[in-house]
């Protein structure tokens, strides 16, 4: 299992605010827009914006940053045997699959298993 990505996480009320700053700064268009319920998303350079009303927001803000992951299977079991708890279980997601986990230090973390067409696309960088 390995690391293929990090995200800072930026809170935003809407993407129309966020993103043409974070365009000049990063020099790159969005990787990924999409709408998971009630909430939009885009992830540039290493930014995750995560838009929306509050309240939507407050759903997902116990995790300090999304991590992109080779394999979310051998991810749970490293997890596991380091005394992680996983906080909101396997879920299926636009761009693949993902879970939470509070570390035994008390942090807390989204891990993410993209799809192979994003994992080319956006670690690899094959048209």
């Amino acid at each position: 299992m390995a690391i293929l990505k990090t995200y800072a996480r930026l809170w935003a009320d809407g993407l129309d605010h966020s993103l043409p700053l974070l365009r000049t700064l990063t020099g790159a268009e969005p990787d990924l827009l999409f709408r998971f319920h009630e909430i939009e998303l885009a992830a540039i350079g290493d930014f995750l914006v995560i838009a929306g009303p509050p309240s939507e927001r407050a759903k997902y803000a116990h995790a300090s940053a999304t991590v992109v992951v080779s394999d979310l299977d051998e991810l749970s079991e490293a997890l596991e045997a380091a005394g992680a708890v996983v906080t909101t279980p396997e879920t299926a997601a636009p761009t693949g699959r993902f879970l939470y986990a509070r570390h035994a230090d008390g942090a807390e973390v989204e891990y993410v298993e993209w799809v192979p067409e994003l994992v080319r696309r956006i670690v690899h960088r094959e048209p």
